[in-house]
């Protein structure tokens, strides 16, 4: 039984391989005909680097990436996959090559309509459990679709603690949503925390617990990649990036760009190609 369930599940893989592959037959991020679902393949493999991750549901059908979050390392692959509930600027280490490249689908998580999902599919199964008949037909169906959210796999806990609205954790995504939103205003820790309804030391603390850094620190780190985007794929050269995002010194921006991505923004450009991050800079 074991063998063939894993007969099972390796076809299953395959096809669903096949079929990306259909929308991404060469290395790019595709967007869907539905919005919030996005394709993408990557052919070669990148040592481990700073990615900046969207809220959304990774499923690899091919491949195998690693995030490293502080001391702790994740790996999803073809089993495994990955969930993220508010936006993370992460390391990442990918394995792929042109004869098994990373096949993949992104699904856009929309922190604030998980709860609502999660509540009208179970007043569906509450409904449907007072017919035996229906409870039949289409009870299975409705605990497979909230399995699917995500809520009884232990990779689901952030998720499943914004679908509740852990307090601590909601006033925190409400932040991270605002930074990302403001992220070239004058930001600081003191507005944050009065916005989210903590005190400056909780907000501190909490905002740690979620994202494994300060929110000094996070700012940063969030400029620097959307400095990094207009860069690669806007065109702007580093100077005029630098303002865009908030940075009112110029070597300033050159110090802490090198620090973080371990190269100088000039380099760096120079040494782009868009193939070689197909996006990356933004989820995958």
């Amino acid at each position: 039984m074991k063998k063939n369930n894993i007969s099972t599940f390796e076809e299953k893989r395959r096809k669903l391989a096949a079929l990306i592959k259909q929308f991404v037959p060469k290395e790019q991020i595709q967007p869907s005909s539905l919005k919030g679902v996005r394709f993408f393949r990557i052919d070669q493999s990148a040592p481990k680097a700073q990615k900046a991750y969207e809220p959304g549901i990774i499923i690899l059908a091919q491949g195998q990436k690693r995030i490293f979050l502080g001391n702790d390392i994740y790996t999803y692959n073809s089993g495994n996959y990955l969930v993220l509930s508010v936006p993370l600027p992460l390391e990442c280490e990918t394995k792929a090559s042109p004869k098994e490249p990373i096949l993949g689908i992104y699904i856009t998580v929309d922190p604030t309509s998980v709860g609502e999902i999660l509540t009208n599919a179970a007043i569906r199964l509450t409904e449907v459990l007072s017919s035996s008949e229906e409870t039949k037909v289409l009870g299975p169906m409705i605990v497979r679709e909230i399995i699917y959210r995500v809520l009884c796999e232990k990779e689901g806990g952030a998720l499943q603690a914004l679908a509740y609205r852990n307090r601590k954790f909601f006033q925190i995504a409400r932040a991270l949503h605002r930074i990302h939103e403001s992220f070239n205003e004058d930001l600081d820790v003191r507005s944050l925390a009065f916005d989210a309804g903590m005190s400056i030391s909780t907000f501190h603390s909490s905002f740690k617990a979620v994202t494994n850094a300060s929110p000094i620190q996070y700012i940063k780190n969030v400029r620097l990649h959307k400095a990094r985007i207009l860069m690669m794929q806007g065109g702007l050269n580093a100077y005029n990036a630098a303002a865009r995002v908030g940075y009112e010194s110029p070597s300033q921006f050159n110090r802490e760009y090198k620090r973080f991505f371990g190269i100088s923004p000039g380099k760096d450009t120079a040494n782009a190609r868009y193939e070689d991050e197909i996006g990356s800079a933004r989820i995958v």
